[in-house]
Formats: C-alpha cells, structure tokens, sequence
C-alpha cells in the first residue's frame, strides 16, 4: 500500500526507539509479548511494579513556598529592617505603615504566580480512564493507569487511545489527533514499516495516548506509558521548562537592587557620619536615618508599576486578550519576535474550498471557514447556478458523496466528520443556501484507505439512480479512464499545480446506472467507470484579519515566525499568503535536529516559517531566538505549543479552540482567536511601559529629594527639618493620588511605528539620571532653604509645614513635566484629564493636614498664612521651569 503524505500540524515528541521503523512482530519480540493471546496477569503485575502506572505524576510547588518567595527582594528586606526597628524604639504608626506596604506587595505577586500554569493537571485528565486489553486471550477493560509496555490493547470508534502504541493490526483506522497536534483532520492509520527518519506528523503505524478514534478499529501494543509517552514527554517538558522573568521585571530587579544598595550604603555612611560629629542623641540619629530610607526607599515602586500593569490588563480584556500575569501586560510591547504554530492561530484551522476546475473553466470560492458565508466565483462575478449546470452537478456529487454533518450553533459551525467533506457541505451551502437535495440514500461505499474514495449510491424524485464519488485524483482518475472525452495529463497538470500551492486537491464524479441498481461496489466501479466531473482545492486559509495584523507589525519592526507540522512547500505558500516576508525562507524540522543550539541560534533569524517540526523543536527555536537577545513571544492552541509557551518571554494561547493545556500554560489568552489582538495588545504593552517608566523618573526624584533632606540636615548640623511620619504622610498621598495620575497618561504619538526596544536598553538613560539628581536636588535645597529662612522667624511647626508643601508642590509641578515628551504647554497639556483630578484630590489632602486640628497634633503641622501659599507655589514652579528648559534643550538637539 502507498503511504499518504499527510499535512497534519505539529508533531508531538520524537520517542528514543524508532518502532515505526520496526515490523510489528518485531516489536511483539522485543516486548516479549505473547501473541496473540497478550500478557499474563503476572506478567503484567510484574512490569507494572518495575515500572510504575501510566499517569503523569509531577510535584506541583506548595502555595506557601510561593508566598514566601514574594520576600525574596532586597527592597522589602530593607523595608523588614526598617519595621523592626521602629518597632523597636516603639515607633508602632511607622511600623505598621511600612510592615502593610511589605505585606500587601507580597500578596499581589502571590495571587499572579498562583493564577499561573495548572497545564500539568490538564495533561492527567487527557489520559484516557479505562482501556481494553488481550491478557491470557481475553480481552478485559482494566484501568488505563494499569497498561504496561507489551500490553497488547484493542482500539474501536469512540476510544481514546490510553498509551502510545504500535499499530498491529488496522481496520480502516482513523485517530483525532488535535490534542497533540491542534489539526482538525483525522489521521488514517495503517501498520506498515516507515523509514527512520520519517517526520512524526506521517507515522502513519502510531498511536498517541490522549489522541481519539473517530473510525475503524485496531489492535495495538504498548510501546510507552506515563511519562515514557508523547503527551507524558509534553508535561514533563513543561515542567523542566523555567518560566522567564518579563524584560520588564528584569528591569526593575536589576534598578531596584542598585537603589536599594545605594541607600543603605548612604545611610551606613550618614549613620557613622552623625555619630562621630555627635549631632544628634543616638535615638534621634537612629530616627533620622530610618527616616532616611523610608523616604529615599521606592517602595512604592512595585505597588504603582502593578496599578498601571492592572488597569493596562482590564483594558485589555476589554479587547477580549485576558492576561495572567500582570508582567506580561507589558512583555507584548517589547517583543521582537513572534513564532507562531499555525493551525488555528494563524489559519481558521476549518478547511476550505477555495478553488474549483471543471473542464477548462476555473471557478474561486470566496469565504474561509465552515460558516457558508461567500460566493463562487468566475471572471471575477457571480455564477448564477441555474445557468452553469456542470458546477452544480460538481456541488451536489460534492454534498452527496459525503458521511459529515454541519450544523450551526449559536452562530458557531461545528462538523461532526471529516473537515474535508466539512469543506464541500460549506461549499454547497453557498451556492445553493442552506438546504440538502431531495435524494435518497440506497447504498453508499465509506472511505478506506486501500481505496481513497468515498461512493453513494443515490436516487432523486424521478427515481432515476446515480452514483456520487468524491476521493484522491489518481484514484479517480484511474475509474474516469474508460471516458474517451478523458484528458488525464490535463487533470493531472491542475492536480500537481494547486498541490504545489500547499492545497489538497479533491476529485469528483458520478456515474449514472439502472434504477434496479441496489448495490455499489468497486468492482460494478472499474468495470464501468465513471465521469470525472473536476476537481476542488481545499486549504485551512489564513484567517483574513491575521494578513493585516502581520503588516501592521511588521511597520512596527516586529517580525513573525511561523511554526507548523506541515511539509515545506505548504509551509512557504501559506507563509506568502500571510505576507510574513518578501521572500520566504523555510528551514524544516529535520533540519533543526541536526543543528547544536549555537549553531541554530546564529542562522534562526534568516528564517520565516519553520515545517515539519516537533514540540522541541518549537522550544529550541523560541530560545534560539531569545539567545540572540530578542524579546519573543509564542502563540499556540495545542497541547504540543505547551513548551514553547511556557519557556517564550510571553505565552499566547488561543480562548476557543485552543486545549486547556496550552491555555494554562500561556501568559495570555485571546477570548475570541482573534490574532489581530496581539496588535493591540502590543500597543497597550508599549503605552503601558511608557507609563511605567514616567513613574519611575518621576517617583525616584522626589523620593531621593526627601532622603537628601535629612542628608543635608546632617552634613550642616541643623535640626531635622521633616520627622518619619511626615516623611510616610508625603510618600503616602503621592502614592494615592499624584503617581495614580500617571495611569491614565494616554500613549504617545506614533507609538506603533517605533520599533520594539532594544532588550539591552536600559530603563533609565544617562540623560534620566542627571535629570533625577538635578530635580532632588532642587526639590531638597527649596524646601530646606525654606525651612531656615522660616525657623528662626515663626514656629518649629510652621517652618516644617512649609517644607512639607514646599516638597509636595514641586511634585505638582514636576508632574506636568514627566506626564509627556512634548513641552508641557502644548495640546499634551490636557490629553490627561485624570492629571488635574488627582492634583486637585493632592491639594485637598495638604489643606486638611496644615488646617485640621487631629492632623497638627499627629503630623506636628501648623496653620499657614496666604503668603506662604504664594511662595510655595512659587518654588514648585522652579522645579517645572528648569525641567522644561531642559526638555526643550533636548528637543531642539534631537531635530537638528
């Protein structure tokens, strides 16, 4: 018999022993099996002790250990100390505000790890409950987790294969594989020997445990289980596989971790300096000091870059892109690369009549999918059906020579059959609307392998008799022989052409016979042949908002990479189709084997579309990829992308047809498989770390500028200016409102025409640090200066009321600054509307503190004058002053 050359989509696993390379009987003697009788029950005790069940078990993380692991940052150790110490000296206030900030950070990253990947207990229920055996020459059902390699196991329709197995004896054998492969078509099966090196997504003499049988039956014997198996070799990969910190969380470790040091080696150096020059008592030293680093510490940091994560992450659910982890939010925006599989992400994963010949009129079929939705099409118009009666004849012979069913659901179309046939109902329903033909059924020859045509015999209203064929063109073209008007090297031009453009090509006939015809069979078929009536191409299409998608990132400098089971020539027509490159380079699967991960990681970005590959083979290209210091990011839907999602920088899984394991094991999950949402996401992800950033340059200045006070009250042996809770009360409030205002910053213009950011970049450029020094330090020496001037004048109280406003008046005005990269005073000035309402709550806020009576007695504040307000309203605006001049330095140097 000949072997098929299948387009299924993405292989699982390659097994370390090639039994598809071996006859059955050969693999019976290596297992030491006794056939046909399989087994003892002994026997099988046996190797089920030595060897253990046929179940994924993997140890999953304890919640507890994730929690603790929330601790593990150098910021909150610093902030633990800090809590303890001023629990110490009986600070209770400073404690509990700093002891809350540690608590509450640690619940956030708690609650997104444990939403994470539960794809492990996914995979077990995939595994099949029960199995029927041949043990001692009876065939007994026994637990599926009891198999053991040898075991000899009988498959029917309806079973879902509990092991892998080689095939021993088949029957017309067809296996759902999309749990492994994410393909819609079924895989006919067979039990000859393949070569070696034959690609998995053609081992025709398998099967994988967790895959469904839609037809036929088979005897197989057990050749893995549990982990040895395919599925069992995914889960174990997406155990072993680290999840990958986002660029961003790289980032803000990396900055925290140098400011974090920073301080306390300042504050050690302040310590020791005030202790040797003996200017304050040692409690008040001590004070200071910790007053020091709450205040210079960014402890707000992590609690304001995850509000902006989470409202970037509710926007985007909006859009139907539902988001994980809040990291990952903003991984999109600086992606570099996109691998993608391509059954069901890039394509409809629905197969599709597009083109019909008959005779030497080409007809294009427009619509991708089930749903009926388009025309037929010739010269570019319309067919009308009752003038073109060859093309109606070749849609009912395509309707009627079918075993499928295609029902509609809550405007979802779902087949119950083979998606080809799927294909020629849709067809038929386009041209004729949604009706079936008034014929009946009389006998009908189903679909087998050692024939590859399906033939139905069938009788219309005048009760007139014909026979309806649709199958392989060589083997139909064999039957039309006997036709004189036959021309086969016409038909098989058109057949090798469209199989050329990765279409698989569909022949249909008939044949009319006698009314007492009861009967059809092969033999009635070759004798008198049949009438070829053309042929159909038929291909999973690219889903129509996807081609737009790729073009608008590819504007963005992103680049995508497709990743799929199917063969190389396939694979490139589907890529051009995509528009992924101007000129498509395909490297296969095989291919990638044979490369070591250097090697791979140097040629990898050369390449476009990769064929014919393995789940690890998707894992070493996604890292090769990342080896070249390029953000990627994985979109998928099968159990086999479950690897590659979890090990690229951010996983996509598909909502609708993608497995639940592909789903937990992603990052992000598109509700509706729309892959244009990676657009939009992308987008968002890039506003989002815009937005990030501005809050980091604006929250570090202002925070070192309240560090730098107590410094400067030391180096000049003054009394400290601001005490710990009025320190607390300004983090506090600029927390709650002035930071929260950043959230809302709308993106830049021209944020998608930008490419993505180098992953080398920094977050904060040499420009950004002179800025952040220069700002501190204006805020500091303003207020500080201010506090002198005043307290020999008025009251301790008073003077320590205007440098705390003084301190929050500069974080007004150095907002208007930071909120935008175009001058303050311009259109930017009210894209932000939120701006002026959190301004407004922040103003609010200091009138209660300076005027409420409960206020002065804890904050140690005092009522001011008008006068006063004018002058601090008049140092805030220094701080904008300089940073604009600044601003407008850099903006005439970057335009010439």
């Amino acid at each position: 018999m000949s072997i098929q050359t299948s387009e299924t989509d993405d292989g699982p696993l390659s097994p370390d022993i090639k039994f598809h390379n071996q006859e059955w009987s050969q693999v019976v003697d290596e297992l030491s099996t006794p056939y046909p009788d399989g087994l003892s029950t002994k026997e099988a005790t046996d190797r089920l002790h030595s060897n253990g069940y046929n179940e994924v078990t993997l140890k999953p993380t304890p919640k507890w250990v994730m929690f603790l692991r929330q601790f593990n940052n150098i910021i909150v150790y610093i902030l633990v100390v800090a809590a303890v110490l001023t629990l110490l000296m009986r600070h209770y206030s400073d404690s509990v505000v700093i002891g809350l900030v540690v608590v509450i950070n640690a619940l956030i990253g708690y609650l997104q790890e444990v939403n994470a990947s539960n794809a492990l207990e996914k995979i077990k229920r995939m595994l099949s409950v029960e199995a029927t055996v041949i043990r001692q020459g009876q065939r007994v059902d026994i637990p599926a987790r009891e198999l053991v390699t040898g075991d000899l196991v009988y498959l029917e329709a309806g079973d879902n294969v509990p092991a892998d197995l080689r095939l021993l004896d088949v029957d017309n054998l067809r296996i759902q594989e999309s749990s492994l492969t994410g393909e819609a078509d079924s895989v006919l099966k067979n039990d000859a020997v393949l070569s070696a090196n034959m690609p998995l997504a053609e081992r025709y003499n398998m099967a994988y445990a967790s895959t469904a049988v839609t037809n036929g039956s088979a005897t197989g014997i057990v050749v893995a289980t549990g982990l040895q198996t395919q599925i069992g070799q995914i889960s174990q990969s997406v155990s072993d596989v680290a999840g990958n910190k986002s660029p961003l969380t790289r980032e803000l470790d990396k900055l925290g971790h140098g400011i974090s040091w920073f301080i306390v080696a300042a504050s050690v150096v302040m310590f020791v300096i005030g202790w040797l020059l003996d200017i304050y008592t040692l409690p008040t030293l001590v004070m200071a000091i910790i007053a020091m680093i709450v205040g210079s510490m960014p402890e707000g940091l992590p609690a304001a870059t995850s509000i902006i994560l989470a409202t970037g992450v509710q926007k985007l659910t909006k859009k139907h892109a539902i988001v994980k982890t809040l990291p990952a939010a903003e991984t999109l925006g600086a992606v570099d690369i996109i691998a993608s599989d391509k059954t069901g992400t890039l394509t409809k994963n629905e197969m599709t009549v597009q083109d019909i010949v008959i005779d030497e009129k080409h007809y294009q079929v427009t619509g991708t999918g089930y749903a009926p939705n388009g025309q037929i099409l010739y010269n570019q118009q319309p067919v009308e059906l009752s003038q073109d009666k060859p093309l109606a004849m070749f849609l009912t012979m395509g309707h009627q020579a079918n075993d499928t069913f295609l029902t509609e659901t809550n405007g979802i179309w779902e087949v119950n059959g083979e998606p080809t046939d799927a294909a020629f109902l849709s067809a038929y329903y386009k041209a004729f609307g949604q009706k079936t033909p008034q014929l009946v059924e009389i006998d009908r020859i189903p679909f087998d392998s050692d024939y590859r045509y399906i033939a139905r015999l069938v009788e219309n209203q005048k009760h007139a008799r014909f026979i309806a064929i649709k199958g392989s063109p060589d083997k139909l073209f064999d039957l039309a022989a006997h036709d004189d008007q036959f021309d086969r090297q016409y038909w098989e031009k058109q057949a090798t052409h469209f199989a050329q453009q990765g279409k698989r090509v569909i022949a249909v006939g008939y044949l009319d016979v006698a009314t007492t015809l009861s009967e059809v069979t092969h033999e009635h078929l070759v004798v008198e042949g049949i009438k070829l009536l053309g042929l159909a191409a038929i291909i999973d299409p690219p889903r129509p908002e996807v081609v737009e998608a790729i073009a608008d990132m590819r504007r963005a400098g992103i680049r995508v990479k497709m990743i799929t089971g199917d063969s190389a020539d396939t694979a490139r027509a589907i890529g051009s189709q995509l528009g992924l490159a101007n000129n498509i380079q395909a490297m296969t699967g095989a291919e990638v084997e044979s490369l070591s991960d250097r090697a791979l990681a140097k040629i990898v970005p050369k390449y476009d579309v990769f064929a014919r590959t393995t789940p690890q083979d998707k894992l070493r290209i996604v890292a090769a990829y990342q080896a070249n210091g390029l953000v990627t990011a994985m979109t998928g839907d099968g159990v086999n992308d479950a690897p590659a999602l979890k090990k690229a920088d951010i996983g996509v899984a598909m909502g609708i047809k993608g497995t639940d394991v592909a789903k937990d094991s992603a990052d992000m999950v598109l509700a509706t498989d729309d892959f244009s949402t990676i657009k939009v996401a992308i987008a968002q992800g890039r506003r989002l770390y815009d937005n990030i950033r501005k809050t980091i340059l604006y929250l570090l200045p202002t925070s070192f500028a309240e560090g730098l006070i107590v410094v400067f009250s030391i180096l000049l042996r003054q009394p400290m200016p601001l005490t710990a809770t009025q320190l607390l009360w300004i983090n506090m409030v600029s927390a709650l409102t002035l930071q929260l205002a950043l959230i809302f910053e709308p993106a830049e213009p021209g944020i998608m025409t930008r490419p993505p950011r180098r992953a080398s970049a920094k977050l904060m450029t040499r420009h950004d640090v002179i800025q952040m020094v220069y700002v501190s330090v204006i805020i500091a020496a303003v207020a500080l200066g201010v506090f002198e001037y005043l307290n020999g004048k008025t009251s301790f109280a008073v003077a320590s009321t205007m440098a705390v406003n003084v301190i929050i008046f500069g974080k007004i005005f150095y907002l208007f600054n930071i909120r935008t990269a175009a001058p303050a005073l311009s259109r930017s000035f009210w894209t932000n509307p939120m701006a002026f309402v959190t301004i407004a709550v922040m103003i609010l806020l200091q009138l209660v503190f300076t005027y409420v009576p409960f206020m002065q007695s804890v904050f140690s504040t005092a009522a001011l004058r008008l006068e006063n307000w004018g002058v601090i309203i008049a140092t805030g605006t220094i701080v904008l002053i300089i940073a604009e001049l600044d601003k407008y330095r850099r903006l005439f140097k970057s335009r010439h």
